[in-house]
């Protein structure tokens, strides 16, 4: 469990999506907050006021050991290369791994006591569905959920070898304001430019978990507060899903308009796309948080968010 709400957090990844969000509720809680961001998926003007902001490559070779210092109690590691269909996938498990890897030689060096890794669904694979923590085997089948995978093995070799505390965060399809490059700000986007027809890939039947930005956040920090260690791992998501084509719906619905569908095919939008996902929460549950909203709510308050945006 982490110690008092004084204590200093450096956040690797803070200017992107999730990251600038749990800055802003870090720092709303009285802590003193650091950015270490390298600007590829995030954006500076999204860091709050009042948090320190520094610009790092952490893929440079002994960047982490750098920024990674003894007066933080907790560091949180967000940073990564995200796209599930990365055109590099070497390259890709390349930098995350060895991110996770310099990371924890960072902290260790500093005697930091705990990391939060913002670790993904896509390590599952196709798993059955609702898939729970301790699921196995872990057969991811992308390049982006292989390395979340290795890099939560690198991260497990502190926890149990050398004292670290770690909180591995297993997250659903996260939605809210800021999200770009995903299926709902897509769709917003496509309609705006042709409100008569969506183009949608695979065949509309995906169905996965969704969870609100503000959720999600919620989570992370209940965990924190009431989990124990050493690698406190668990899935964030809700007991609901949504399909794809349920999107379109939802999108179109809040747009006021009522497009025909087309498809490209297939039962995945792209290769190493896990048709349904749908996470067990049972052991978040049993900790004592509940998610506020399900899958639907969120995929429409995030519409309604990011039309305002967009």
């Amino acid at each position: 469990m982490t110690s008092g709400t004084a204590q200093r957090v450096l956040l690797t990844g803070g200017a992107g999506f999730i990251g600038s969000r749990l800055a802003r509720r870090l720092r709303e809680e009285g802590r003193e907050v650091t950015v270490v961001d390298d600007l590829s998926n995030g954006d500076e003007s999204r860091v709050p006021e009042g948090v320190e902001f520094l610009e790092r490559d952490l893929t440079r070779s002994g960047a982490l050991a750098e920024v990674v210092t003894p007066e933080y109690g907790i560091v949180y590691h967000l940073a990564s290369r995200k796209a599930v269909n990365d055109p590099d996938p070497r390259g890709q498990f390349r930098e995350n791994t060895g991110m996770a890897y310099a990371l924890l030689e960072a902290v260790l060096d500093a005697d930091i006591p705990e990391v939060a890794f913002t670790s993904s669904s896509t390590v599952y694979g196709e798993a059955p569905r609702p898939t729970p923590e301790d699921y196995a085997p872990l057969e991811p089948i992308s390049g982006y959920g292989a390395s979340k995978l290795a890099a939560e093995a690198v991260l497990s070799t502190g926890a149990h070898a050398h004292g670290l505390t770690v909180y591995n965060y297993r997250f659903a399809n996260i939605v809210g304001p800021g999200l770009r490059g995903a299926v709902v700000p897509d769709f917003i986007e496509k309609l705006r430019e042709d409100p008569e027809t969506l183009r949608i890939l695979g065949d509309g039947r995906q169905e996965k978990s969704y969870m609100h930005l503000e959720d999600c956040i919620d989570a992370m920090l209940y965990v924190e507060e009431h989990a124990d260690g050493p690698m406190a791992t668990y899935n964030l998501g809700t007991r609901t899903t949504t399909s794809v084509n349920r999107i379109a719906d939802i999108v179109a619905e809040e747009m006021g308009l009522s497009p025909a569908y087309e498809y490209t095919g297939g039962d995945r939008g792209w290769t190493g796309d896990v048709p349904r996902m749908r996470l067990s929460i049972e052991k978040l549950t049993g900790l004592g948080y509940e998610p506020s909203i399900g899958s639907d709510e969120a995929v429409r308050r995030a519409t309604r968010e990011l039309r305002a945006e967009l």
